[in-house]
């Protein structure tokens, strides 16, 4: 084990007798904010560990999907820090544009007020205003769960070095003509006022309904049918398919387009499926991407005829209808004229929501932003296909692939007033002029600056490299770029992770953001259902904190983070977790009491029992399997082999196993004493990243040392004793085998009963004390009668049960178990005998039957056991 190298004053081995969560964590914390033991020297000769933030929005708080993923990425951190790394887990948030403008909006109106009477200058001082009195609640929570953090590098995506950052590269990108002003089908808000992103919409199934309109008369009729009706007074043509023998007659006519005083062309386009519908499709170039490249291949003129309100702006009866008032009175007024070929209602489909509001998103011809992502998604696909970056689970890749190798531009304008505006100046000319950060933007009459901001995504997607200082060539920038591991949810691979590799590679001459994607699932319920306001089944972890301590949280958050995969999760498994933070504590507690210490070095083995040899194998073992799983990221794994470990190993087997000796004295107890110190101490380091407050507290009353937190990680010093693993694994066999049949018996777990044992068979008479305190027997006494003996692993041990149980009753319960095991078996076996049944029941089903029958033998075989145990009688 490597010895920790810091000033080692006497241990104090006072502990309270129980563990209060809210009396030391929020102390703890701030003592080592205060150590700066967060903090991250560049200068340091220390190899760089890096992770940054997933930056929560400004808006937000702290809740379980939050919790879970800083709590893998403080257990990573507080790890390579113990390691020797110079570790920075950089803090921040996102001004989140349309959330946080959401927000202030919705206090204006309370006032009576909209942006517009403040005017966009004292909207957006309103919007810092709100940010520095109510916004980041976030942080003050991510105390109470210990992330640590360095608190004195915390960034925001609108801070100044941050708005350099984001002039910086559009100006580079624009320069590059990567990003360009183009009139293209977005997807508009109607309730935000803003064009938002392809990932940023919501399809869920509602009920609408399907109409078929009759266009053209005689015969230049041709039938189409949608689900907006209201878009039909933006029509520009009809299409149908070159091939399709119904309409080519009518490829190149004009038809009446009804409702209106307007002809409109059919036009022959392989886009139409004929088997689709009647084969022929209404096109309205300014209100559907798939009719705009229509629109395009045959210079058809796109005619908008909604608002940014989505209210019809036609001329006419449905002039000023909202959009889907507009649907029902044209689809009424289609019906008065005999229009109306069919009607389908409810008819459910798959429509887009906005991801804020919820709001039906409307497809909207619209001038906007974009950036041209051809060659910066091919080189963030290169760099995983490469190996310079490692998605993890691997699994992963083929949704990263099929997302990254199929971008379309995107669209980085929205129509906001918070967020960085976009550095652009258009002149009166018609002249576009980007600015960077140290430019001075073109004046004089006729010059203005574009009035949309940019994406929020867009300056997230600077945030591995902003939050170091780029563009400059900061010194944090070159130690601690590029980021070790990114940890976020699958959930936002599109949204972010694309984002920060394409602008990574390009902003930093190819060199990836981070060497390794870490996903991780989402969070959900006991029973696997999303989290939702609407389902109730949403939980404050504050409130787990403030009952069960913030080491619970984070142990259950751990024990359910496998890779990729969804965390479900329940108070119950809180509780447990608060269960085993206490075992710990008393434990340790009671380990100190009786002679626990890390003074000296440890003993030689041949000082060593079997017992203290065996105990420093499974430990050295479990450093080397825990290490393993902290390398690929299998923290559920990881998790279970340490609960398993301190609970089952130390303080079930190994403190139990030594109190004979502690209370015996003697140099024996001296040595056991020297080995519990040493185990307790590394499982406590290894322990700390997971669990850090209560580990805190053990091991500095423990070692006397400082703070675990800058404590060395264990090493695994190659110290096996497989002879000691086999030994004590057979004193578990006998004892778990008999403490089996004592609890079949009816007997409590501390009553005591008379009894023999004989281990003369095995090399366990070392351990007879031990195993006689474990089982609970009494020596035999002159009146003792052996009414049960059981053979286990070369052991024979004879109990007296009598007085104990009531034995005929026993035998009855027993014959009566083993009667049902029997008939269960014989039905199993029947129908695993019928060739008929086998050939007809699906896998599963006869997987289950076996399962029946080796369960029916199994419990035949225990019973038969029990019953040859009993006293005659």
């Amino acid at each position: 084990m490597t010895e920790n190298s810091q000033a080692q004053p006497a241990a104090n081995p006072e502990l309270p007798t129980q563990y209060a969560p809210a009396e030391v964590e929020g102390k703890l914390y701030e003592r080592w904010v205060e150590r700066g033991y967060f903090e991250a020297d560049e200068k340091s000769g220390k190899p760089p560990y890096t992770i940054v933030i997933p930056p929560p929005n400004v808006t937000g708080s702290l809740h379980l999907g939050h919790a879970f993923e800083h709590t893998i990425i403080d257990a990573l951190t507080r790890r390579k820090r113990m390691q020797g790394y110079e570790t920075l887990w950089q803090p921040g948030m996102d001004h989140a544009g349309i959330a946080t403008q959401n927000v202030v909006e919705r206090e204006l109106a309370k006032e009576g007020k909209s942006r517009h009477d403040l005017g966009r200058t004292d909207f957006v001082e309103r919007v810092w205003q709100w940010k520095e009195e109510s916004g980041g609640q976030i942080s003050g929570q991510m105390r109470r769960l210990g992330d640590g953090v360095a608190w004195s590098r915390e960034r925001f995506t609108m801070d100044e070095g941050l708005s350099a950052a984001v002039q910086t590269i559009f100006k580079r990108l624009f320069d590059d003509g990567l990003i360009y002003r183009a009139e293209r089908i977005i997807n508009w808000c109607p309730r935000c006022l803003t064009a938002i992103s392809d990932i940023e919409v919501e399809y869920q199934d509602d009920n609408g309904e399907l109409v078929s309109i009759k266009y053209g008369d005689g015969d230049e009729t041709l039938v189409v049918a949608t689900t907006r009706a209201e878009t039909m007074l933006g029509d520009t043509a009809v299409a149908v398919h070159p091939d399709d023998a119904r309409y080519t007659h009518l490829v190149g006519r004009r038809i009446k387009l009804p409702l209106t005083d307007r002809t409109i062309p059919v036009v022959a386009d392989e886009h139409v499926d004929p088997e689709f519908g009647t084969g022929a499709v209404k096109v309205t170039p300014a209100h559907d991407p798939n009719d705009f490249e229509i629109g395009r291949r045959h210079d058809l003129p796109n005619i908008t005829v909604m608002d940014e309100r989505a209210v019809i702006t036609v001329p006419g009866p449905f002039q000023g209808l909202d959009r889907f008032e507009a649907r029902s009175t044209i689809v009424a007024a289609l019906r008065a004229e005999g229009r109306i070929v069919a009607e389908k209602r409810p008819y459910v489909h798959s429509v887009g929501h906005c991801s804020r509001c919820k709001t039906t998103v409307e497809p909207r011809l619209s001038l906007q932003w974009w950036v041209k992502v051809g060659p910066l998604a091919k080189a963030a696909g290169d760099a995983v296909r490469d190996g310079r970056v490692t998605i993890h689970p691997k699994e992963m890749e083929s949704r990263y692939f099929a997302w990254i190798d199929n971008l379309n531009d995107w669209n980085i304008s929205r129509q906001l007033w918070w967020g960085h505006r976009i550095p652009v100046w258009h002149g009166p000319n018609g002249e576009t002029v980007a600015v960077g950060p140290n430019d001075e933007p073109p004046t004089g009459e006729g010059w203005s600056q574009d009035t949309d901001v940019l994406d929020t995504w867009f300056s997230s997607g600077l945030w591995p490299f902003s939050t170091l200082g780029w563009p400059e060539q900061t010194p944090s920038l070159e130690k601690f770029y590029p980021n070790s591991v990114l940890v976020t949810g699958y959930d936002i691979l599109f949204f972010w992770v694309a984002r920060m590799m394409m602008f990574g590679l390009y902003a930093m001459d190819g060199t990836p953001p981070f060497h390794t994607i870490a996903l991780h699932g989402m969070v959900r319920d006991e029973h696997g259902k999303k989290m939702s306001k609407t389902f109730g089944n949403v939980v404050n972890p504050l409130d787990w904190m403030d009952k069960y301590g913030a080491d619970a949280v984070r142990f259950t958050l751990a024990r359910g983070a496998n890779p990729g995969v969804d965390v479900p999760i329940g108070e119950d498994w809180v509780q447990g977790s608060r269960n085993f933070a206490n075992k710990v504590w008393n434990a340790t507690r009671f380990a100190m009491m009786n002679g626990a210490t890390v003074e000296g070095p440890l003993p030689d083995t041949a000082q060593m029992s079997a017992t203290d040899r065996w105990i420093l194998s499974r430990l050295n073992e479990t450093v080397a399997q825990v290490d393993a799983l902290y390398e690929d990221y299998q923290f559920a794994k990881l998790s279970d082999a340490l609960f398993h470990f301190a609970w089952d190993e130390v303080f079930d087997w190994y403190v139990e196993l030594s109190k004979t000796t502690f209370f015996a004295g003697g140099e024996q107890a001296k040595v056991s004493g020297r080995v519990l110190g040493e185990v307790l101490d590394v499982t406590l380091r290894l322990l700390h990243p997971i669990v850090p407050f209560v580990t805190e507290t053990l091991w500095t009353t423990l070692t006397g040392k400082e703070s675990v937190v800058v404590a060395d990680w264990p090493a695994d010093s190659g110290f096996r004793d497989p002879a000691a693993e086999r030994e004590i694994e057979h004193l578990q066999q006998v004892v778990t085998e008999v403490r089996r049949f004592r609890a079949d018996q009816g007997l409590q777990p501390g009553q005591k009963v008379p009894g023999r044992l004989d281990l003369s068979a095995t090399p366990l008479a070392a351990h007879e004390t031990a195993i006689r305190q474990l089982l609970r027997l009494q020596e035999e006494g002159d009146a003792f009668q052996a009414t049960a003996t059981l053979p286990v692993a070369g052991a024979t041990v004879a109990l007296d049960l009598s007085g104990t149980i009531d034995v005929p009753a026993e035998r009855k319960r027993l014959t009566k178990d083993r009667d049902a095991a029997e008939k269960e078996k014989q039905q199993a076996t029947a129908k695993l005998g019928n060739e008929a049944f086998l050939a007809k029941a699906p896998d599963n089903v006869v997987d289950k039957i076996r399962g029946r029958l080796a369960k029916a033998e199994a419990d035949i075989e225990r019973l038969t056991a029990q019953l040859a145990a009993l006293p005659e009688g």
